[in-house]
């Protein structure tokens, strides 16, 4: 009967030993929301608890078999079920977690992607800031090249252009009718002082009709001398703007091509030069404004000051020197404004000297440009007179090619003379040529006709009278050739 008790307690005390296991094992298993790693512990941890189970179970050691086997064999069939429930949820962890592996594996190369087109969008914008910060280099070069063209002053002359003013700068003369109410307004005004503008003119025009025509034959004659004046101004108006075309279309051609050169030297230059623009330079013959008194009170002061305090700050000095000037009395600052005085009286005496200096420089100038505005002029007219003999030549040729088949030019013929303006011109060309050396030929001619134009009547005699006596030797000359020339033909 012992021995049965102690076979029959042994089985139960291992029913309660698996019991305890088993439910340990149920809270592991109901929670299929676990993550991997604690999954896996548990998984441990379950396959320890069940090993030492078996192992230590006293159904392997008793030799009774037979009450062990119906006992465990139950026991056995609960946990192989559980087992299979936790692995069916390890694999189900397990399967969630490769589809997370899986969605971000998926996310990181589409970053990577999206990162690899912002780096090349980075660097199409670096490329871009470097083209333009290369581009607004060369605009700041070009910028300071046309900075630099600005200073380009030409030294040339340029031709005056004649249509300044727009018009012809004598007025028309007046028509008879008017001269006559000039000399008859007073009159008509006297007699009917009321009369207004219209009256007057009203009263002028029924006594012009009424008026002999004895009596408008003065202003008509009037009229008639105005007009060929007006009508002669206008031809050599009209001739001098022709002639000045022609002459600016030529002077264009030549200063263009200085022009260019002057440009292409100047821009060398400029680009050789690196130094910045100086300032513009001051007058240095114009007079320096005087001081005023208080000016020369704080210079005499101020070094007094400075040696005494031993301070260095200027601006302090000149503080105290304008707080004494405003505590001292008018006859301590009675000296210094006579000092002032005399110098604002010496400046004044310079500024007019400089003035006249300034007057005389501007009117030597304007004198200049008349002078050459007189060489344009002729030089245009003589340009016209070019034109204007070239238009006659091709009629002319066929005509002088005739008349020279049928007259043979004779050698013992005299020659004609030259005229007055001719004598004065070789003899004008001459010194010319020594006092401006490499004039060219055309502001020559100019140069002689304008001083012919300026002699007087008797300077102009003493050349008339020359050509006269040439003229008078070429007319006997000519009668002495005419005669033998006769008699050749009378013997032939």
């Amino acid at each position: 009967m012992a021995d049965t008790a102690v076979v029959v307690d042994v089985p139960r005390k291992s029913r309660n030993n698996g019991r305890k296991a088993l439910k340990q094992k149920n809270p592991s298993s109901s929670s299929p929301s676990l993550s991997t790693n604690e999954a896996n512990i548990l998984a441990q941890k379950l396959s320890q608890q069940l090993s030492p189970t078996q192992a230590s179970s006293p159904m392997k050691s008793d030799p009774s078999k037979e009450n062990h086997d119906g006992l465990s064999q139950p026991l056995k069939g609960k946990a192989a079920g559980k087992g299979k429930q936790s692995k069916k949820s390890f694999e189900k962890d397990l399967q969630e977690m490769q589809d997370m592996l899986q969605k971000l594996r998926i996310e990181k190369e589409k970053t990577e992607e999206l990162l690899k087109e912002k780096d090349e969008m980075l660097k199409m914008k670096d490329e871009e800031i470097e083209n333009k910060g290369k581009e607004q280099e060369k605009l700041q070069m070009e910028l300071k090249k046309l900075q630099k063209m600005k200073e380009f002053k030409p030294n040339m002359n340029f031709a005056i252009s004649m249509n300044k003013g727009g018009g012809f700068e004598k007025k028309r003369p007046s028509p008879p009718y008017i001269l006559w109410c000039k000399d008859q307004w007073k009159e008509i005004k006297k007699e009917n002082p009321e009369a207004d503008f219209k009256e007057v003119s009203n009263i002028l025009g029924a006594k012009w009709k009424t008026i002999m025509a004895e009596e408008k034959k003065p202003y008509e004659e009037i009229y008639r001398a105005e007009k060929e004046v007006y009508l002669q101004a206008i031809a050599k108006e009209k001739r001098e703007t022709e002639a000045m075309k022609l002459f600016e279309d030529e002077h264009k051609q030549k200063t263009a091509m200085e022009l260019l050169e002057q440009y292409l030297q100047f821009k060398e230059e400029a680009e050789k030069e690196t130094k910045k623009k100086t300032k513009k330079e001051r007058d240095p013959l114009k007079p320096k404004q005087p001081m005023s008194a208080f000016f020369l009170f704080s210079n005499e002061r101020r070094a007094a000051l400075l040696a005494d305090t031993g301070n260095k700050n200027v601006l302090e000095a000149a503080k105290i020197a304008g707080e004494e000037w405003k505590n001292m009395t008018e006859e301590q600052k009675k000296p210094y404004e006579e000092i002032a005085k005399k110098n604002k009286e010496k400046y004044m005496e310079e500024m007019e000297v400089y003035k006249q200096k300034k007057e005389e420089e501007a009117l030597n100038v304007k004198k200049q440009e008349e002078e050459m505005m007189k060489l344009q002029k002729q030089e245009a007219l003589q340009l016209l007179k070019k034109k204007e003999k070239t238009d006659h030549i091709i009629k002319k040729t066929k005509e002088k090619r005739q008349q020279k088949k049928q007259q043979n030019s004779d050698p013992n013929k005299p020659k004609k003379p030259a005229s007055s303006f001719l004598l004065f011109s070789k003899e004008a060309r001459k010194t010319l040529v020594q006092e401006r050396q490499g004039i060219n030929n055309s502001t020559l001619n100019a140069l002689i006709s304008v001083k012919w134009k300026e002699l007087s009547e008797e300077e102009r005699g003493v050349w008339n009278a020359k050509a006269s006596e040439a003229m008078e030797v070429y007319k006997k000359q000519m009668e002495q050739y005419n005669k033998s020339a006769e008699e050749e033909e009378q013997q032939h």
